[in-house]
């Protein structure tokens, strides 16, 4: 594979693997990208290529503008909600979108997800948020370009960090996440999955289960994340 992009392309080639592997997606479904800030362009599975015959120069390589810049597939339909986020988010360098069941589940059901447990705060702590589902102008527009939109909205009204909350629903649709680079995109998609299983399962044996208590929340964040951190270091 002789391209200048060809560490972007296996970058992303190995995280969509990962996507699939770690059974967060079926047939076609879902898609990981990887950014190249120094370029202005990011690396994405093309639309409708199953995993098991994804090759890395299958990958295509599209700027922020959605311009095909080298690849001879079709980029994954959702490739205009990753460039705004890219374009809108300077310090993201990997997206992740799934349709993971139990993530779906709580997307459908337009619920955030609280923070019920200590794996949670482990990764955030905030409920991970689901976004309304989209007004009717912006689904009768450019409606990939405009889930970007969405997300931005939901983080703004909500008064989140997207460097601190790196995941979050599409009310009606699914998930997306994203991180430092394509694999914790991906890693982040996971979380997100198994708590949101572990949520519904709470739900189910206490309809009325408490919110984790600010104590333990700032404790478990902080052990792995705060100045002093020391957990899975």
């Amino acid at each position: 594979m002789s391209s200048k992009y060809k560490l972007l392309k296996e970058e992303c080639y190995e995280a969509n693997m990962q996507l699939n592997a770690l059974n967060l997606v079926v047939y076609t479904f879902g898609n990981v990208s990887a950014v190249d800030r120094e370029n202005g362009v990011f690396a994405i599975k093309p639309s409708g290529v199953a995993y098991e015959v994804l090759k890395p120069e299958d990958i295509v390589i599209v700027d922020f503008d959605n311009n095909i810049i080298e690849g001879a597939m079709r980029p994954s339909s959702d490739t205009k909600t990753h460039a705004y986020l890219y374009k809108n988010w300077a310090e993201i360098g990997g997206i992740a979108h799934t349709h993971a069941t139990y993530s779906v589940a709580w997307a459908q059901s337009q619920l955030d997800i609280p923070i019920f447990g200590t794996t949670h705060a482990d990764h955030l702590t905030a409920d991970i948020p689901c976004a309304p589902p989209m007004r009717d102008d912006l689904i009768e527009g450019n409606y990939e370009h405009n889930t970007g939109i969405q997300i931005l909205e939901c983080f703004k009204d909500k008064q989140l960090s997207y460097k601190e909350v790196e995941m979050i629903l599409i009310g009606n649709h699914g998930p997306f996440a994203w991180g430092k680079n394509a694999a914790k995109a991906v890693y982040n998609s996971k979380v997100l999955e198994v708590v949101a299983e572990m949520a519904y399962l709470t739900r189910q044996i206490n309809p009325n289960a408490p919110r984790l208590k600010d104590s333990l929340i700032k404790k478990h964040y902080e052990r792995k994340h705060g100045a002093n951190s020391y957990y899975g270091q």
